[in-house]
């Protein structure tokens, strides 16, 4: 690299929370916003920082605990602490959750995903085939910034899969309860291929995600000088300063699942040992991805398969479907994780809207073997789609991109209309009409 140049991102969700355009975006292309001393210690510039009170640390933790819903968490803490402070903010935490409800019906609750994100428009969506596909199935920073902070304003909270529903002692999936105030609805968030492809290097988009040492996760980018800068390029550091500044946005802390490939690597590492061989490189890029995948973890995002190499389960065998598991497990699971998600490429479900059944090859190997128990399809028509199995969970997800935003341009069926405006959230810098033809299939 170049020389590394660290930018600072104060203003990120300022200006997408007061709906500003481009400013937005331009902000939220910056790193982390710089957060207040810990439990409300102040600093005096040019002096030492106070340290915080045990009892400061308990009201600061309780507060984010209250503000995402996690009441019996705030209580907990609150109830540790004997100062009259935590007493007060105790009763504030017992009427809020007292006020709080379920939510009526988790089959309900609508799942939408991203692509990478494009930094520069210009650059990824040009007019060959791939930039044409780059325009159908990628947002922009812009788009996503701006489209989040409108969801946050219609009340919707991110949720994982494991909050609609989770198997007990008995194996039995069974729906669980959400509680949130009036007006506040569930949702889930995926985000597909954050793999940053060889084939993406140089058009416009993040090059990796990498660990800070204050433990945020930001990207690294390479602009047109050449120049390898840090900043939030892509949903997850996005997403992550949108939910310090707005702790509401995430429901008991959750923010979305990764769906990862394997053939190039993992989180802008070249991590295959069969794509690159078994080298000193490959066994760096694999530690390097593993610490940005327990931080990512820590910061409140899962991981699920997305297979090894982007296969279509539909059309596949199931001796395919083994092989491709295999690599999988040996490639990604040691880097992220065991995961109980399984993203489906292209949306290409091993099974028609019945419900699951280990009658199926393919569901008895991908739910029996790989232990995979939430599953998930595509559909943008529907503004949500979940089919509770007796030891499974499937959710279609709507895709956020050219393609759906076009769609709702043009009056047409568009299930993301419930969560933003499309006309109001759409980068002034996306080539329009989308075009609907050409471009590689990278639909999910």
């Amino acid at each position: 690299m170049r020389g590394v140049v660290v930018l600072g991102t104060s203003a990120v969700l300022l200006a997408a929370c007061t709906g500003s355009g481009d400013g937005g975006g331009q902000a939220a292309r910056s790193g982390g916003a710089t957060q207040g001393a810990p439990g409300g210690a102040s600093a005096t510039p040019g002096g030492p920082a106070h340290s915080p009170t045990p009892t400061q640390d308990a009201l600061a933790k309780a507060k984010v605990q209250a503000a995402q819903y996690d009441y019996d968490g705030a209580i907990a803490t609150l109830t540790k602490d004997r100062g009259d402070a935590a007493k007060g903010q105790l009763a504030e935490v017992q009427a809020a959750k007292a006020k709080a409800v379920k939510w009526a019906d988790n089959a309900t609750i609508p799942h939408l995903f991203y692509h990478t994100l494009a930094v520069d428009p210009a650059k990824a969506f040009t007019k060959g085939s791939e930039g044409v596909g780059f325009s159908q199935y990628m947002a922009t920073v812009d788009e996503f910034t701006a489209q989040i902070a409108e969801m946050h304003r219609r009340g919707f909270v991110l949720v994982h899969p494991q909050r609609i529903a989770k198997k007990g002692p008995d194996g039995v999936m069974r729906y669980q309860p959400i509680l949130l105030p009036p007006g506040k609805k569930p949702v889930v968030l995926s985000l597909d291929d954050v793999s940053y492809y060889e084939y993406m290097t140089g058009k416009g988009f993040a090059t990796a995600l990498v660990k800070k040492d204050d433990g945020r996760v930001v990207n690294t980018y390479t602009d047109a000088s050449g120049k390898t800068v840090e900043g939030s390029f892509d949903s997850p550091p996005i997403l992550d300063e949108f939910v310090r500044q707005h702790p509401d946005f995430a429901y008991h802390g959750d923010k979305g699942s990764i769906a990862l490939t394997g053939y190039n690597g993992v989180l802008g590492y070249r991590t295959s040992e069969r794509k690159y061989g078994a080298t000193p490189a490959t066994r760096d890029a694999q530690a390097k991805a593993k610490v940005v995948a327990d931080a990512l973890k820590a910061n409140g995002w899962n991981f699920a398969s997305h297979s090894w190499g982007h296969i279509n389960m539909t059309r596949s065998g199931v001796g395919l479907i083994k092989a491709d598991a295999g690599r999988w497990d040996r490639e990604v699971r040691p880097i992220v994780g065991d995961t109980d998600e399984l993203v489906f490429p292209f949306g290409a479900d091993v099974s028609d809207v019945k419900p699951y059944s280990d009658a199926n090859p393919k569901v008895a190997f991908l739910h029996g073997t790989e232990k995979f128990d939430y599953f998930f399809g595509v559909d943008a028509t529907s503004p949500h789609w979940v089919q509770l199995g007796r030891s499974t969970l499937r959710q279609a997800r709507i895709n956020v991109d050219g393609l759906s935003m076009q769609r709702a341009l043009d009056g047409k069926t568009s299930a993301v209309r419930q969560f933003f405006d499309v006309r109001a959230t759409i980068d002034p810098k996306r080539p329009l009409p989308v075009p609907s033809i050409g471009g590689p299939t990278a639909g999910g």
